[in-house]
């Protein structure tokens, strides 16, 4: 018996009446690109969230970009995170030129709001909230530092599609919050996309603009921008996903559940859910100091694993200018060297999840 550690075609199976209907309506109307698909996922999408406008663009990535150049945060400035974010969360800060300045991680993946203060300079001029493996941030505490050092406040909910602190969704305190549709992702398309989401009447012209080559009429162009429009299929596929979200918000708690009461090899560290918050579970991350070895044991298991993320970015070669070195950010390293993901996604069976149980509790190491 082999385990998948994702599975899109179970995904797409549940729903795919839906997904097929949603693909041929698309299809049949002549229009795909910046037509109604979107606009209707757009207005869906920001209801769910709880914030006023949605922007819909290519993917996670470009949304990150575009966010940081709304906010005219370039060369000389700097933009804290945390240390163990993946590498496309920095790359949305370096590539409009300013400078990533990374701070810890706590004991549930998130940033440790603990020691953005430290980290304030006369550049900073903003935060990047990174919300890990279906885990919400501190986005409370993080948002009250923000507003009392008059930083702008970005959020990445790449990997927390309904995640929530104190019944107040992720997405919704941040200036501007980034979202990646990526098919593995909560709430998935069937290829890429993403969006930004904004209470900003100004910010939400601008991310228009930005996304459709700095135009908001045709042929007329404002500002620098670039091309990075939601196409309309993805938009319909998103709007089939959006309709389940909490279907597979359940299943993937009730996987984490039994992953949490039915795994007790003491050779592993299980992950654990923030106080007050809701975890979506998009990754089940567990800690071990043997995690080569226990990934190829489950895989002569016939389990299939992954490791997120094996490379934290300050020991990537592409941000060595920064001048880190290994040992600089011991939280984020000793995450990169222990963490292994288990198979966690919609569609997965009781049966796939009691083999990955038995299998990581036979582990002698």
């Amino acid at each position: 018996m082999t385990v998948e550690f994702v599975n899109l075609k179970s995904s797409y199976d549940l729903y795919a009446e839906e997904y097929e209907r949603a693909a041929i309506r698309c299809l049949r109307s002549g229009w795909y690109i910046l037509g109604n698909e979107l606009s209707e996922f757009e207005k869906r999408f920001a209801d769910f969230i709880g914030s006023k406008y949605c922007i819909g663009v290519g993917n996670g990535q470009e949304a990150l970009i575009l966010a940081f150049r709304a906010l005219g945060i370039g060369v000389g400035d700097e933009v804290i995170t945390q240390s163990n974010a993946y590498i496309a969360s920095v790359l949305g800060i370096t590539e409009n030129g300013a400078t990533p300045v990374f701070v810890e991680p706590n004991g549930y993946f998130t940033i440790d709001a603990d020691k953005i203060e430290a980290a304030i300079t006369s550049k900073t001029k903003a935060i990047l909230a990174v919300h890990l493996y279906g885990q919400a941030s501190d986005m409370e505490r993080i948002s009250a530092i923000a507003k009392a050092h008059g930083l702008y406040l970005i959020e990445d909910c790449a990997q927390c599609h309904g995640a929530q602190q104190n019944g107040r969704m992720m997405g919704t305190f941040g200036d501007i919050s980034c979202f990646s549709f990526y098919p593995t992702k909560p709430i998935g398309a069937l290829g890429d996309a993403g969006a930004c989401v904004t209470n900003s009447a100004e910010l939400e012209n601008r991310l228009k603009m930005l996304r459709n080559y700095g135009s908001g009429k045709k042929y007329v162009n404002e500002i620098l921008g670039t091309n990075s429009r939601m196409d309309e299929l993805q938009a319909a596929m998103l709007q089939v996903s959006l309709d389940h979200t909490y279907d597979g918000i359940k299943r993937r708690g009730e996987i984490a559940a039994r992953y949490l009461s039915g795994i007790d090899n003491p050779l592993v560290t299980l992950p654990k859910a923030a106080p007050n918050m809701n975890h979506v579970w998009h990754i089940f991350a567990l800690m071990t100091v043997k995690r080569d070895e226990l990934q190829n044991h489950l895989l002569l298991c016939g389990i299939k694993t992954a490791v997120h993320y094996p490379i934290p970015p300050h020991l990537q070669q592409c941000y060595a200018y920064l001048g880190h070195k290994a040992g600089d950010f011991p939280i984020a390293e000793r995450y990169a060297n222990e963490e292994l993901s288990l198979p966690i996604y919609n569609g997965m069976t009781d049966e796939d999840v009691d083999s990955v149980i038995n299998a990581v509790n036979c582990f002698e190491g």
